[in-house]
């Protein structure tokens, strides 16, 4: 059905990688696909036996490594420069179902901004461009998901809502109240919660999904009461591994939540990674991710897995984004060029790099565009139709707006949260 991360980001996440082929038990493990990024000294294998584990490794002088998350697999430490040959030597041996990279992955109301806020209710609303200018979201008509209309009817009590990313800032007023719990799975070692995230996507996308609502500051977040989980993967650069989403993926399937969110990919399928996909699934969890941001059809993963709905980026216009990847393997879109949201209240990586302020800023990218939708899929959560998972992606994809592209740049249209939980339009 769907296939492969995010590239680039207009100014945010850019994906790597392309497909890999995974090998079965004693065929040879092919060569590095194009593009492939692996993590250096390090590898991810999944033993038929897991007793069988000590001496297999031993043979190549390894030790058994801690397991990743609840998919059978385990991280192992290799020395550098000899991941491929150690995967295509432990690839032949039939104890072994399977040896592959870990892959690099990279980040894919009376509120004060409220009017800039285009993506929840946009007609004659102020529009921050790319360059930072305001213009008037003229001609903008009905481009947004109607956010507003959906809180007649819920706000998402307390439904929670994974953010598999950078991280969010502890200490921002108007989103770091809404984080009820924090795990750390990327290779930064955190000293003080001033620099929680350093990288500033996390606290971006966080905001989108719950920023307080009605509290004369900042953004509103499309579910304003919901509840966030915070599974930091990537660090200070926005870069992080398939093993570490992996661990933050089912980290959050047993912590409650109802939804995942994960602005970011690669281009390389991990059958580690989709296994814990297909996991929080099984756990009844929907599960979002950004399509990318290539402007092509290339496939992204996690956002590719069948378990996982892809999300495009629509503009103000209610068009696809110039950037945007498309495909009929992507499921739906959502608005995701300038979307106003919360940035860390010090500078940040991504913050320094394109130009924003702290506090409060724009981005761009299918990066923004996913948290839209799984924070409208937190809203079905809370309604009658909120039975199950498959439930909640039935409603969020039969109920999008049918507008141009639909059927070809995606399959099922532009989400509309009001129809999603069921309002009337006024």
């Amino acid at each position: 059905m769907k296939r492969t991360l995010l590239a680039g980001l207009a100014s945010v996440v850019m994906a790597l990688g392309a497909i890999t082929i995974v090998v079965p038990g004693n065929a040879a493990a092919p060569s590095s696909p194009a593009g492939s990024s692996p993590v250096s000294g390090q590898i991810m294998v999944k033993f038929r036996d897991n007793g069988a584990a000590p001496a297999v490794l031993g043979q190549h002088d390894l030790r058994e490594g801690p397991a990743i998350g609840s998919t059978g697999a385990h991280l192992i430490t290799v020395p550098a420069g000899q991941e491929r040959q150690l995967i295509e030597a432990l690839s032949r041996n039939p104890a072994v179902e399977y040896a592959e990279p870990d892959e690099l992955v990279t980040a894919t109301s009376n509120d004060e901004f409220f009017p800039r806020q285009y993506a929840l209710q946009n007609v004659g609303q102020e529009f921050m461009n790319t360059a930072g200018t305001k213009t008037v979201a003229g001609g903008a008509k009905d481009a947004d998901v109607d956010a507003v209309e959906a809180w007649t009817v819920t706000t998402g009590a307390g439904k929670r809502v994974a953010i598999i990313d950078s991280g969010v800032a502890i200490n921002h007023p108007d989103i770091s109240s809404k984080v009820v719990e924090r795990a750390n799975f990327s290779d930064k070692t955190i000293v003080g919660d001033e620099d929680y995230d350093k990288y500033g996507h996390g606290t971006h996308v966080a905001g989108i999904v719950a920023a307080t609502r009605d509290n004369a500051m900042g953004v509103a977040g499309v579910c304003p009461d919901c509840a966030i989980l915070d599974a930091k993967v990537l660090n200070d650069s926005g870069s992080g591994s398939s093993s570490g989403i992996a661990k933050g993926i089912d980290w959050a399937a047993s912590h409650g939540a109802k939804v995942i969110n994960m602005s970011l990919g690669q281009r390389v399928s991990s059958r580690t990674l989709e296994a814990a996909v297909n996991n929080a699934w099984n756990a009844g969890v929907v599960i979002v991710a950004a399509a990318g941001n290539a402007g092509t059809q290339a496939q992204v993963y996690p956002g590719a897995y069948p378990n996982v709905i892809a999300v495009a980026a629509t503009d103000n216009r209610d068009v696809k984004a110039s950037f945007s990847t498309y495909g009929k393997w992507v499921d739906v879109a959502a608005p995701g060029v300038s979307v106003y949201s919360t940035f860390p209240t010090y500078p940040s990586t991504l913050g320094v790099q394109n130009g924003r302020s702290v506090g409060y800023d724009i981005e761009s990218g299918t990066s923004m565009a996913s948290p839209i939708v799984a924070a409208t899929a937190a809203l079905v959560w809370s309604t009658a139709a909120g039975t199950s998972n498959t439930a909640v992606r039935a409603k969020v994809e039969s109920t999008a707006k049918a507008v141009n592209g639909t059927g070809t740049y995606w399959k099922y249209g532009r989400v509309d949260a009001c129809k999603a939980v069921g309002c009337t339009k006024p």
